[in-house]
């Protein structure tokens, strides 16, 4: 299903208080992003207990229950989980990844809220979540008879919340520190191909794994451990970030000439790091207009092709992230900048052709 509007998880409990509390209502949102802590946090600030059922772990009698024999006729017995006696949340999670016999099991509990002879009892709420096909995870169509039965939510994560929320628990302060600085990190596509991709959720167990091994943990186990948890390249990144932290080395120091790039084979990944860092300030310091540009920034400009030579100097690759396109080939630094690097570092522009 296709997202025409998205919400943060902010936004979530003010949003269910007002649906779910009426109608039953789906969360649809990548793999990892909070969508099950969300219900979960949402129930309990209801003072109701959250029943969770994975979709992918029932079958349909594990929903209308077994039949028995009561006065010569049989009836069914729903699950102990789902026949309270008092309310409660119902959270069907990964609702969309369960088969179309279960699927058809929910109808009659997401649209009447019974099952069999059983009813939910008054003040439950209903509420289902999943990914979406596109995430490339496992995500069954939906019936248009069910489709038609939940308020549709879509869910994205937000750097700004999460880090609140980080906050709040604990998340190892390299994690934090790194994610304010580099917010579009928190979350990346799932891959087609099978390997670790960043979510808040591998976000927090880096921060589980950085806690576990505290000051000891060296640079080798670091990679292995970033690398087991994050998309490849914000592996590298954060990697890098860390070696900052851990020795003197800082973009503000490069620029002020306090500090040179790092030339050594394995700091590459801290040269990796830098350059994005100084591809972001770049980004911020220069204006659209080369007319606005004023003198006090045009040697500020003098400074950044310089280091920009500098940095080609020791690695062209590493250099050409810093002018590089955006993902639709666009370019991103103003384009009289790139003007002028074209004139003073051709061998630099010609490469990233």
């Amino acid at each position: 299903m296709q997202a025409a509007v998205t919400v943060t998880p902010a936004q979530i409990p003010e949003l269910l208080l007002g649906l779910a509390t009426v109608r039953p209502v789906f969360l649809w949102g990548a793999p990892g992003i909070g969508k099950s802590s969300l219900v979960r946090k949402f129930a309990d600030s209801l003072g109701l207990e959250c029943v969770s059922l994975l979709g992918t772990q029932l079958a349909p009698e594990d929903l209308i229950g077994v039949p028995q024999i009561r006065d010569g006729r049989s009836v069914f017995c729903p699950p102990e989980a789902i026949a309270r006696d008092e309310p409660y949340c119902l959270f069907l999670d990964e609702l969309n990844a369960a088969g179309p016999d279960v699927q058809k099991a929910f109808y009659s509990l997401i649209l009447d809220r019974r099952i069999g002879s059983y009813e939910l009892p008054a003040g439950s709420i209903v509420i289902g979540a999943g990914n979406r096909a596109t995430d490339n995870a496992l995500a069954r169509p939906i019936a248009s008879a069910l489709v038609n039965r939940l308020t549709h939510v879509h869910l994205q994560a937000s750097a700004q919340d999460w880090l609140v929320w980080a906050g709040e628990h604990g998340i190892h302060p390299w994690v934090t520190d790194y994610l304010t600085e580099r917010p579009d990190h928190l979350w990346s596509q799932p891959p087609k191909t099978e390997e670790p991709f960043s979510t808040p959720r591998s976000w927090h167990m880096l921060s589980d794994a950085l806690h576990s091994f505290g000051t000891e943990l060296d640079e080798e186990t670091l990679k292995v451990v970033a690398h087991g948890t994050l998309t490849p390249a914000h592996a590298v990144s954060f990697c890098g970030y860390a070696k900052i932290v851990r020795h003197t080395f800082g973009i503000e120091a490069i620029v002020k000439g306090d500090a040179s790039w790092p030339a050594r084979l394995q700091d590459r990944d801290l040269l990796y790091y830098l350059a994005e860092a100084f591809r972001g300030r770049l980004l911020k310091e220069l204006p659209a207009q080369k007319e606005h540009v004023s003198p006090a920034l045009r040697q500020h400009t003098y400074r950044f092709k310089s280091l920009l030579v500098q940095l080609a100097e020791i690695s062209v690759e590493v250099a050409q992230t810093v002018i590089a396109d955006d993902a639709d080939g666009l370019p991103v630094l103003p384009g009289w900048f790139l003007i002028e690097a074209a004139r003073d570092m051709p061998r630099l522009v010609e490469a990233r052709r």
